[in-house]
């Protein structure tokens, strides 16, 4: 029996299987193979960095490392749910692995999602106050402080994510028999939204999620390299390929959110609204193909499509670093803070991936020598 929404008619069973069966379509044929994708380059592009962060970046951190660093675990962490996720997709649609796993497979995916929103957020404030705050960050922010920091996005993606652990569950399967392709009734669901009778409350929780995962972080960045943006174009000590450097990692930053994060909190809400007109409508079809007809495929394959495509950020996070960390974006020959004469003002911007000359500045005396 499907599960109803309190004081409302219940939903024919035959319907919702009907309506599984068309929409399960979409995932066993798309999502499953991109999934698996992902989960290859992400893996691999992660672990990479991280060796790299480990060998090469001298103790104690920058803190801009620190956060590259915690960025890399997220997404590393995040990788290894798609597995299960995909294994789940693959045809026909059926969880084998408990309601345990069902539960804890969608609170580390929402938590691992929060946590590299929550670092590439901490990477560019961090970015901007190198850049157009040196000297308070040289003389106030320590890796100490970027390790506390850290700890606290921990802490906040952990509660975010906490409400999953009771959305989600198994849903018994509705149909006696073999779970095939031709039978989805007859397999067992794991549901990372919610059932019928808490859509309301997921409604609300997927609202607060798209405000505090989605437009809060992408306001903090915007404004962080908006002012990054001013700053430069008003440096008269850069050139125009230099400021040309900054722009296209400006236009990274920004472009990640748009085509990723965003995107998918608003299809995500979408969907969930979509749903629950079907649900409402639901006892009053007069046949499954009205039931199937109801169904807001627009919504549907909208989200569907960006739980695809949204993984894809944690592939492209390994070039994030390159522009970030100090001994993986510098270059002796082809970064400013990296040509020998700098000052100790110079280093520190440099040390954020993005040399902008102080050329305002009176230069300090004592000896100085090139970044080593």
């Amino acid at each position: 029996m499907a599960a109803t929404i309190p004081g409302a008619t219940p939903c024919p069973a035959n319907f919702s299987v009907v309506a599984a069966r068309t929409l399960n379509h979409f995932q066993e044929g798309f999502l499953w193979p991109l999934l698996v994708a992902e989960f290859l380059v992400a893996v691999a592009g992660n672990i990479l960095a991280l060796y790299r962060f480990g060998t090469r970046e001298q103790r104690p951190w920058h803190p801009a490392v620190v956060f590259s660093a915690q960025l890399a675990v997220s997404d590393l962490l995040y990788a290894l749910t798609l597995p299960p996720l995909a294994a789940y997709f693959y045809p026909p649609k059926h969880w084998r692995y408990g309601e345990a796993a069902c539960r804890l497979e969608r609170f580390f995916f929402i938590c691992n999602l929060l946590g590299s929103v929550i670092f590439v957020t901490c990477i560019s404030i961090n970015r901007y106050m190198g850049i157009v705050h040196p000297f308070f960050t040289r003389s106030h922010l320590r890796p100490k402080h970027a390790w506390a920091i850290s700890a606290a996005g921990w802490v906040l993606a952990a509660l975010l994510a906490a409400p999953t652990l009771s959305f989600s569950h198994l849903k018994k399967p509705q149909q006696e028999g073999k779970c095939t392709v031709e039978q989805p009734g007859a397999c067992i669901k794991c549901l990372g939204t919610a059932d019928d009778s808490q859509l309301e409350a997921y409604r609300i929780y997927s609202l607060v999620m798209a405000a505090l995962g989605g437009a809060l972080p992408l306001l903090l960045t915007l404004g962080a390299y908006g002012a990054l943006g001013r700053a430069v174009l008003r440096s008269p000590g850069m050139t125009v390929a230099e400021k040309l450097r900054v722009a296209m990692l400006v236009a990274s930053g920004v472009a990640l959110y748009a085509s990723s994060y965003v995107p998918y909190h608003v299809t995500r809400v979408l969907n969930v609204y979509a749903r629950q007109r079907w649900v409402a409508s639901c006892p009053g079809f007069t046949d499954a193909a009205q039931a199937e007809q109801a169904l807001d495929l627009g919504a549907y394959v909208g989200y569907q499509v960006m739980r695809g495509l949204m993984p894809l950020a944690i592939c492209i996070h390994p070039l994030l670093y390159m522009a970030v960390a100090p001994s993986l974006g510098c270059h002796h020959q082809g970064c400013l803070g990296c040509k020998g004469g700098q000052t100790p003002e110079d280093a520190e911007s440099s040390s954020q991936g993005l040399a902008l000359k102080e050329t305002a500045t009176p230069k300090t005396s004592g000896p100085q020598s090139p970044e080593p």
